[in-house]
Parts: structure tokens; sequence; C-alpha cells
């Protein structure tokens, strides 16, 4: 799941400065669970700018619509007609819904209201965790299924750094060493042994350090 905040309300009044029509958008996917850009959210936002402008004394028209995805031409395109009406999109979705929706309207100004985090879980009710950085080459296979990449403060192939004490990070003492994590999930699998191999060098090409990325499937297309 992709996880995000939504922006401070004064730094969305801030880009919206000169704006008179204004249409919030938001998404029905990851945004909505962690409760950043889905309908509730949208109404909540829609209804602080009305009551914001209104105080102000300025006559600016605040529009809502949510999506199922923001990130598929096929939703995008249902709205067309709508965003024809408004001078400027506030996109309520993550940073690929957002660039994608101001790709299918190049006429329309498109904004960010979110900031987009981490790929995560959801640990408890309100409470959400980093467990992926979609690095391109998975290693859960050599790690006990405990991430390093996105788990270690310092991503380390192999561990731990040595600052840790008693299981805790050293860059944060509420956070899990995620070494730590790893030999403690090998020993309950029987496979400690496993910690003696070193894992190589990634191919960090695969991540984004290469450039964006794109997956296609042959079979898939139309």
């Amino acid at each position: 799941m992709i996880v995000g905040n939504r922006k401070s309300f004064e730094e969305i009044v801030g880009m919206l400065e000169g704006y008179r029509r204004v249409l919030v958008l938001g998404c029905r996917e990851c945004v909505t669970v962690c409760a950043v850009g889905g309908e509730r959210e949208v109404g909540v936002l829609a209804s602080e700018l009305r009551l914001y402008y209104g105080r102000e004394g300025r006559e600016v028209e605040v529009g809502e619509a949510v999506l199922e995805r923001q990130c598929d031409y096929e939703y995008i395109d249902s709205i067309r007609s709508l965003v024809g009406d408004y001078e400027v999109v506030l996109s309520m979705a993550c940073g690929a819904g957002v660039q994608y929706v101001a790709e299918r309207y190049r006429e329309r100004v498109v904004l960010p209201a979110v900031d987009t985090t981490f790929l995560g879980v959801t640990v408890e009710q309100g409470v959400w965790s980093e467990r992926c950085q979609g690095c391109g080459e998975c290693v859960l296979h050599l790690t006990a299924g405990i991430c390093p990449v996105a788990r270690c403060a310092k991503s380390l192939l192999n561990g731990p750094c040595g600052g840790s004490s008693g299981g805790r990070c050293e860059v944060d003492r509420e956070v899990d060493c995620a070494w730590q994590l790893i030999v403690d999930r090998l020993k309950a699998l029987g496979q400690l042994d496993r910690y003696r191999e070193i894992i190589p060098v990634k191919d960090w090409s695969r991540a984004r350090d290469g450039g964006p990325r794109r997956r296609v499937r042959e079979d898939m297309r139309l």
C-alpha cells in the first residue's frame, strides 16, 4: 500500500492562490486506506476551503470528485467534462496519480494535496509502517522475509552495523533493528546458518537509480 500524508492547509491554500475554480479530486485506492485522500477526506478538504474562502470574502468555486484510481486512464477519462469546468485540479492521490492526471489533462493545472511517503503495511488502526522501497531486486528470500533495504536505517545487505543495542536501531530507539529481526526469525526457522552467507551487491540499476522504470507484459497488451 502506498502511504501518504496530506499537506498542511496553509501549503494547499498557497498553491491555490489566484485560482477561482478548484476541483478536489480523490482516489479510492491506497490513500483511502491510510485515510488521506478518499471520499471522506475530499469532503473535509473541500469544506475547509469553502469556509476559508468565505471568511476571506473571496468567490472561489470548490468542486469534489473521487475516482476509483488516478493511475488508470480508464477512470481519469471519465471526468473529462467535469475537469473542463475548473481551472485547477487539486489531487489527493499519490504522486503517481497526480502525474497521470496532469498527463491526461495538459490544459489544466494539476496540484498535489498529498506528500507521498512509502510502501507500507497497516500495523494497527491509524498506524502504518514502511516495508518496501521498490528496489527492483527483492532479497527477501535471503533475509527471512524481512527487508533490510527498507527497514534498516542504513539499508545494509549484511548486518547489523554495530550501533544497535537491545534490538533497537541507533538512529531511532523506537525502531526495531532490522538485522536483529532477521537473526531472530532465522533462529525461529532453524536456519541461523544462513546468516553466515554474504549477500552479494545488488543490481541497483533495477532501482530508481537507473531512471524511471517501466514494466511491459506483452501477453496483456491490446
